[in-house]
């Protein structure tokens, strides 16, 4: 496609947002419909809307959704570009009506990882560095460059033994930095003095403890750790340098979530200090206001969905990414005073027995963790709340909505991100759609590939079953070393309770979905369920086996595969969870797509299924058919022609046809 079309406008899809240190710009990656990447620049003006401006690059190429970018004060975007151990540095600006974006190569980096961190101190001299580069090695060694825009090379200041991450800025001005640095099997923050290049300890609160800094104001001292010292991992404050010992409030230990600091205050009022804090708990987001002075949380009044973990809190109001599966990323701008004035105590989701789901109700639907019966949309004027740059479907009409309702399970309740509005269960075609990871979930955000779904009348059930993340260490820890397992048996007690329910009302079973490890538990699901309770089964990225991906795939893959015990086997009444042994069993009509260049799970994974499917007799284009997406990586439903795989997938989960 000609870039020229590549704007705002088609936004579909947001990630990898960054705010300049003065919160005057922000910036992101994008993609419309077509999944060509490019990087945004926001305008965020101290009135009014926050403005997006696309950089697409020249020749029309997309940009790689895994480089990760810095937004500078003067709306420029520096971008650093992956690929292996080596990091491309360059500068974008934004286009103008005689020239396209310009595009200028800094530097070439060679580490095996990299990031950057932006320097504050707002515009600086032409020639001055403008961002910090953290460059780590397996020895283990951090080197820290000091980046300039000009064109200059990166100035080498430290280099650092050990693994030196996170990044917290101790001054105005860019010389002290606080890292958080990996030792002996422990976690401590570190200050670096970029000046000098000398290194001292900052936070040892406990002899084992891990340390690391969270939050800090340079103005008043005030700091917010996160550390194990009290005996579990928890959110902890106090004024670097004072007399007073760190403290832990009760308040800020949420059993079962996770509270993260997102912005401080820095113009509070006679309440004192206020910081607010992000509470992540399965597929929602949530936002509190804690004031350490009053040692209380209020809760903060958003509309469901899923916050971005970063935020830039200033006289314009605080401003964060937002999605909502109806609402593709955009930035929100929250007046919190407001959001205090008009809040209201928020509602728990209860488990909901298959048994009981509504066929076709008016009843009030549960949305998950601490939101509450009001429910304002982000569109709807809600006091204390604007969302710029979400765009809508272009036809006039609105993107599908999306609840999170709780499922019983075999072992406990099961959250689900569900399409369908309150009749989803009695609709025509249904689908179980299964996430990757396995440490991973299905948020409560805009997805264009269940959009896509959604637009062909299909209803989706995106469960969170034993092994996602979000629901604390027992739920995700489930399937370590049982991949297969726990997960396996949530999703067949699914398919069971949906199928039977389904075949009452005379529809058809529902149809499997799923994406790389959610694609190997689609597959095994496939051969395990009883006959009739899977009407179709498309899988993308499979892999067969734990064992088989240990053997095939790359050294960072088999690493994790390992740490979470993918190779371990199961020994119960359902034998090996190997996809080829089991291939005999899976008599659905399959769709197989697989990128070609996958870097994560080999294409040779798929393409080993599809000759045993051959072996077995059955026919490719009416029994299955075979996709291999040429030049697409693990990311295939995200990159450049995604759109073509969304309405293929869609079209054979509501007719089962593979041609």
């Amino acid at each position: 496609m000609n870039t020229a079309t590549r704007t705002t406008a088609q936004a579909l899809r947001r990630l990898s947002f960054t705010f300049a240190l003065d919160g005057s710009h922000a910036a992101c990656l994008a993609a419309g419909a077509d999944g060509g990447w490019y990087a945004e620049s926001w305008r965020l003006p101290a009135e009014g809307p926050a403005v997006p401006t696309a950089l697409p690059l020249p020749g029309n190429r997309s940009e790689n959704l895994h480089s990760q970018l810095i937004s500078l004060p003067d709306g420029r975007v520096l971008l650093c570009r992956h690929d292996g151990d080596r990091h491309t540095l360059l500068l974008l600006s934004a286009p103008t009506a005689e020239h396209p974006t310009f595009e200028q190569e800094l530097a070439t980096l060679r580490r095996p990882g990299l990031r950057l961190l932006p320097l504050p101190g707002g515009q600086r001299p032409a020639g001055a560095p403008v961002a910090v580069a953290l460059g780590t090695d397996t020895r283990p060694v951090t080197t820290v460059w000091l980046v300039p825009a000009d064109g200059t090379a990166p100035i080498e200041v430290a280099e650092l033994p050990g693994l030196h991450g996170g990044g917290v800025w101790l001054d105005h001005t860019g010389r002290l930095l606080a890292l958080d640095r990996v030792h002996q099997g422990k976690i401590r923050t570190v200050v670096l003095d970029l000046e000098l290049g000398q290194v001292t300890p900052l936070l040892e609160i406990g002899e084992q403890s891990n340390d690391r800094l969270a939050l800090y104001d340079p103005d008043t001292r005030f700091a917010m750790v996160r550390s194990d010292a009290p005996g579990t991992d928890r959110l902890g404050w106090g004024l670097l340098g004072g007399q007073e010992p760190l403290r832990f409030p009760d308040c800020l230990l949420v059993p079962g979530v996770f509270l993260r600091p997102i912005a401080l205050d820095r113009h509070s009022g006679p309440g004192g200090r206020r910081v607010v804090l992000q509470i992540d708990h399965g597929a929602s987001s949530a936002l509190t206001l804690w004031q350490p002075d009053l040692n209380r949380l209020t809760p903060l009044p958003v509309p469901p969905g899923r916050l971005g973990a970063i935020g830039h809190w200033s006289a314009a109001g605080l401003r964060m990414p937002y999605s909502a599966p109806d609402h593709p990323a955009a930035l929100a701008t929250m007046d919190v005073d407001e959001l205090v004035a008009h809040g209201q105590p928020g509602q728990a989701a209860v488990p909901l027995p298959l048994q009981l789901a509504p066929l076709g109700s008016d009843r009030p639907v549960q949305t998950g963790w601490a939101h509450g019966p009001w429910a304002p949309g982000p569109g709807s004027g809600a006091a204390g709340w604007r969302l710029d740059g979400s765009t809508g479907p272009g036809d006039g009409g609105r993107w599908h909505p999306a609840q999170s309702l709780e499922l019983a399970g075999p072992a406990g309740p099961i959250e689900a991100v569900v399409y369908g509005g309150d009749a989803w269960l009695s609709a025509p075609h249904l689908v179980l759609a299964l996430h990757g990871g396995p440490a991973d979930a299905w948020r409560l955000e805009f997805d264009p590939a269940l959009q896509r779904m959604a637009a062909e009348g299909l209803a989706v059930v995106a469960p969170n079953q034993r092994g996602s993340t979000g629901y604390g260490v027992e739920h995700a820890a489930a399937v370590r070393s049982a991949w297969g397992g726990p997960d396996l048996a949530d999703v067949l007690h699914l398919l069971e309770g949906v199928a039977g329910q389904r075949a009452a009302l005379g529809l058809e079973p529902p149809a499997l979905f799923g994406v790389s490890y959610g694609a190997f538990l689609a597959l095994l699901a496939a051969a395990h369920a009883p006959q009739g309770q899977v009407a179709r089964c498309a899988v993308v990225a499979p892999f067969l086996s734990g064992a088989r991906l240990l053997a095939e795939a790359a050294a960072p893959v088999r690493a994790l595969t390992t740490r979470l015990g993918g190779g371990d086997p199961i020994d119960d009444h359902r034998g090996p969870r190997d996809v080829l042994q089991l291939a005999h069993r899976i008599g659905t009509p399959l769709l197989i797509v697989h990128g070609d260049r996958d870097e994560v799970v080999p294409v040779s994974q798929s393409r080993s299924l599809r000759h045993e499917l051959l072996r077995l007799g059955r026919s490719e284009g009416s029994d299955f058919r075979y996709v291999e997406a040429a030049g697409a990586g693990h990311e295939v439903l995200a990159e450049e022609g995604a759109a073509v795989l969304h309405e293929l997938l869609a079209a054979f989960l509501r007719t089962g046809r593979p041609t």
